[in-house]
């Protein structure tokens, strides 16, 4: 397979406020497009598309401009930088949302240039449906498209999130949106419906208790990096499928078990820090290092059950 020497992202970049039982932080680097520019580009180049305002810190954009980001799509309209605060729960089970600004982010609307639009791998980031069916019409047929969502979109846009799926390679997704969206609590079953509806492959995440893949493979329980500290849970996902797509793109869009093992990799450094903090000093051995052991892991699991 030939290798797959870039990545395209849409969605939010944003300015975080925290609190979790590790502290609490202002106006942190945050957004979904972020967390997984910044673990993707450990890999291969990302083009983020994007809107920011004119207050975005330059340290933002310095920490774009110093990793394998591309912002030839990323807007800068004047106004307020989208910005989000929350607070986690001391055991990180539960998250609550203390306010929501939208800034310029509320009227964003996608343009990829067109330079861009045959970039082989497409991630469209857990945003409103509408706007990464925007995104999948601007690029090339030949594209993976891989998709995130959210129980937000499920509850308030169904049918253009089914859309969106329709028109979907990899589907990724936790267990509770998996539920939500199929109205089916065994995961195999969830998964199968989901497959009907469009992707090859449907993968769900399962918190620590790992993932699992449905469709053209089938594998129940690919387990997470253990013993992990947690500062800051909030990228995880967007981390995990940055490190997903940038073993996709390097190794060929097949290897769907080995992307998985990466992805859980990144993301157990991105929840050990706040922010992207972690993403900013780590390289791709600090990845294979920690992808290793969860390789370890599965084949272990492996031989239990055919034990």
């Amino acid at each position: 397979m030939k290798n797959q020497n870039s990545i395209l992202t849409v969605g939010s970049i944003a300015l975080d406020n925290l609190e979790t039982i590790k502290g609490k932080k202002e106006k942190m680097l945050g957004g979904s497009a972020t967390y997984f520019a910044m673990a993707a580009s450990l890999f291969v180049e990302v083009r983020v598309v994007g809107v920011v305002g004119t207050d975005f810190t330059d340290e933002g954009h310095n920490i774009f401009d110093s990793n394998n980001i591309d912002k030839k799509n990323l807007q800068v309209i004047d106004g307020k930088t989208f910005s989000w605060g929350g607070k986690y729960s001391n055991d990180f089970s539960t998250r609550k949302t203390l306010f929501t600004d939208l800034g310029v982010f509320e009227n964003f609307k996608p343009k990829i240039d067109k330079e861009h639009i045959n970039t082989p791998i497409v991630f469209l980031g857990n945003i409103h449906p509408d706007l990464q069916m925007d995104v999948i019409n601007q690029m090339n047929e030949d594209c993976l498209i891989i998709t995130d969502t959210m129980n937000l979109w499920i509850d308030i846009s169904l049918n253009s999130l089914f859309n969106v799926i329709s028109k979907t390679d990899i589907l990724l997704l936790n267990n509770e949106e998996a539920e939500q969206l199929t109205g089916e609590s065994n995961l195999s079953k969830a998964g199968e419906i989901l497959i009907s509806k469009g992707p090859k492959t449907v993968v769900i995440k399962k918190g620590a208790n790992g993932s699992m893949v449905c469709g053209e493979i089938e594998i129940d329980n690919i387990p997470v990096f253990p013993g992990i500290d947690v500062f800051d849970p909030t990228g995880a996902g967007d981390s995990f499928a940055g490190g997903f797509c940038g073993y996709l793109a390097i190794n060929g869009r097949d290897n769907i078990i080995d992307a998985i093992i990466y992805g859980s990799a990144v993301a157990s450094y991105t929840v050990s820090q706040f922010s992207v903090n972690w993403l900013k000093n780590i390289n791709i051995d600090n990845i294979k290092d920690r992808a290793k052991t969860i390789s370890s892991l599965l084949a272990e699991k492996n031989n239990q059950s055919k034990g």
